[in-house]
């Protein structure tokens, strides 16, 4: 490492210390893969959220993306690709 870095990288010893270390105290987090865990959902396009955008746009066909993405709780960019995309709704002119 010290080839590719010089000499601000880490020393092996250090690493392999922390490593031990880290083994001792918790050996059940000593795994390097992801666990499950809470927090944002992985996609903002769900059913649930294509079938609110839906009801949404037939209660009021005037209603704005940004008023939709503050009624549901998620970005503007994932409502627009909702109704673009998803649903298939376009924008025709009002005259």
């Amino acid at each position: 490492m010290k080839a590719v870095y010089g000499e601000m990288c880490l020393d092996v010893s250090t690493v392999r210390r922390w490593t031990r270390r880290s083994r001792e105290e918790n050996p059940s987090e000593s795994t390097v893969h992801d666990q499950a865990r809470t927090g944002r959902p992985l996609s903002a396009s769900d059913s649930k959220h294509q079938s609110r955008v839906d009801q949404l746009i037939r209660e009021n066909r005037c209603v704005k993306q940004i008023d939709i993405s503050i009624e549901i709780g998620i970005s503007q960019e994932r409502v627009h690709h909702i109704i673009t995309n998803l649903l298939g709704y376009r924008k025709d002119s009002a005259r």
